[in-house]
């Protein structure tokens, strides 16, 4: 977060001392003052959004109208096991009971609607936008909106299929600032949007690109053909994933052994944890 803003209350310092004395108490003035959306609560989201309360986030605002299932249950210790708890709630409102317990001092919020639905004045209300549980146009568009927010909006996807995983991050023009012995050095990052990010030729990555990486853009890919939602894959649909990666790689002139087979087959079980990063 950006910008100069209110001091610690006398609480906050006494709550947050250990943390303090690691990352100083500029760090934690800003996270306490920074606002963060989240849509789409699954088990690696659930982690995130429990760390940052308890590191003292401004606020936390969480999007995820569906209702619990029993998939939903196994994944999200922040759903009660409870029915009589749960019941004719949606996952967003269950995990803000739950986050709120964790830190009384964090204002946690629950929020209704489609991703797409939002516009730009909505997404321009907060620091950071984590988005999960979504299709790539989706998140597409949703990061083009914090792009023409008023101020630089920080957005994070966050995508896990069964036993591969992947996290895309845009900061925008980003700038900080490092040591080197004596002297401080003014660092200056430039991040692709999204869509920019994703629309280079396969052909054209680096040799050394993870397969996993292209295994997830072909999962994504069949997710959106089929019209299915993030995740909603499985073994049985392995024939059709095949044949669909097969046109991709001829499509984008890329040798077929950058995406093997082995690669789709962790996307669609839990054979494997794996994780890549871009």
């Amino acid at each position: 977060m950006d910008g100069d803003g209110e001091e610690l209350t006398a609480q906050e310092t006494a709550l947050y001392d250990r943390q303090i004395r690691v990352w100083g108490a500029d760090a934690q003035r800003r996270l306490s003052k920074a606002h963060v959306l989240v849509y789409g609560m699954k088990g690696t989201i659930a982690e995130f959004c429990k760390n940052i309360v308890l590191a003292g986030v401004g606020s936390l605002t969480l999007i995820d109208d569906r209702l619990v299932t029993e998939e939903a249950l196994s994944v999200n210790f922040l759903i009660p096991p409870d029915e009589n708890v749960y019941s004719g709630k949606t996952i967003a409102q269950l995990c803000c009971d739950s986050l709120k317990d964790f830190n009384p001092m964090v204002r946690v919020f629950v929020e209704k609607g489609d991703l797409s639905s939002f516009d730009v004045e909505f997404f321009g209300k907060f620091d950071v936008v984590v988005v999960s549980c979504s299709s790539r146009s989706a998140k597409k568009l949703a990061n083009e909106k914090c792009r023409k927010a008023s101020k630089r909006v920080a957005f994070y996807t966050v995508e896990c299929r069964d036993s591969c995983g992947e996290i895309f991050v845009d900061l925008q023009d980003y700038k900080y600032s490092k040591k080197k012995l004596e002297e401080t050095i003014e660092c200056h990052l430039k991040y692709p949007s999204f869509e920019d990010a994703l629309s280079v030729p396969w052909s054209a990555l680096h040799r050394r690109m993870s397969k996993l990486y292209f295994a997830m853009r072909v999962i994504e890919k069949f997710e959106e053909a089929e019209g299915r939602s993030a995740g909603d894959v499985s073994d049985a649909d392995l024939s059709s994933v095949l044949k669909l990666k097969k046109e991709l790689c001829t499509a984008q002139s890329l040798n077929e052994s950058h995406v093997p087979d082995f690669c789709l087959r962790y996307s669609l079980s839990t054979n494997l944890m794996c994780l890549i990063l871009f």
